[in-house]
């Protein structure tokens, strides 16, 4: 038979079990919450000083990063007999982060320094900087397809939006109207998280910010879980310069190796750009403005 005593030892056992059980669990979700929070680029940084012939874990998804930017060409590997699917630091791989030396003006090595990891960690564009063959960045000159005409764009309720295609308009032949019917814009501005309908899922917080394809499919998409503001907000990242960047996109300009560029494809939080000389000659190389 239990006695109060031993009823309320049973009792404050079972409580403090019970506290510690709910506080392992909140532990195990803090460090989820902690993981998804995390750069999905930081796995660079367990690869830096690597060079060639180093046999590395995580090197396979370092050629991943750089096939997914352009830098990286399966049909190269296949021809040399080697595999992009390996952690191997082969000459492919080396010569693949020479040219991402270059058009950041880093010291062009092969070597994974630090500052070259520091580069690839920065959040970014999806689109790709190498879009046919192992090219530079340019700088002034940019290619990819023309798009002329009056254009039109559904947005989100976003004035950055607005303000960002009235600065093109600016600067281009175009005439950009807003209109309320989804469908039947020529540009259609969304966030979206994760995976979604064009098969370039988002990664959470930090690594790709957005990304953009032309009309005729005309699609801005931007990461929902990123933490979005406006101006020089510590934290955020500013709504108007990502959306003047995905625009360029849509535009026909390429990324360039100019840093304070728009079309430069990272942009760290709190950084505030709008467009620049660079920016300006691309345009005009494009559509003769």
């Amino acid at each position: 038979m239990l006695t109060s005593k031993s009823f309320s030892v049973f009792s404050f056992t079972f409580l403090v079990i019970l506290l510690l059980s709910l506080l392992s669990h909140y532990l195990v979700l803090a460090q989820l919450n902690d993981k998804r929070r995390s750069n999905p680029f930081e796995f660079i940084e367990y690869l830096k000083g690597c060079h060639k012939g180093d046999k590395v874990k995580g090197i396979h998804d370092l050629k991943i990063y750089l096939e997914m930017f352009g830098y990286i060409d399966n049909n190269n590997y296949s021809k040399n007999q080697t595999h992009v699917d390996d952690d191997d630091f082969d000459e492919l791989l080396e010569f693949a982060i020479k040219i991402y030396q270059l058009n950041y003006h880093l010291q062009s090595t092969g070597v994974l320094d630090a500052n070259t990891v520091r580069m690839m960690e920065k959040p970014r564009c999806g689109i790709a900087d190498i879009i046919t063959g192992t090219t530079r960045m340019l700088s002034g000159k940019k290619r990819q397809q023309n798009h002329h005409g009056s254009s039109l764009f559904h947005t989100v309720d976003h004035y950055e939006f607005i303000e960002a295609f009235q600065l093109w308009a600016m600067n281009t032949p175009f005439k950009f109207s807003e209109i309320p019917n989804y469908e039947s814009a020529d540009m259609k501005i969304s966030f979206r998280s994760g995976e979604h309908e064009d098969e370039d899922p988002f990664d959470g917080r930090g690594g790709i910010l957005a990304h953009a394809n032309p009309p005729t499919e005309g699609t801005l998409h931007f990461d929902a879980d990123e933490p979005w503001g406006v101006g020089t907000t510590k934290g955020v990242f500013d709504l108007e310069s990502v959306a003047l960047h995905e625009i360029g996109h849509v535009l026909g300009l390429g990324h360039s190796s100019v840093k304070d560029s728009i079309m430069y494809a990272t942009l760290g939080s709190g950084v505030r750009k709008g467009l620049y000389e660079d920016d300006i000659k691309g345009i005009k190389a494009l559509y003769g403005v």
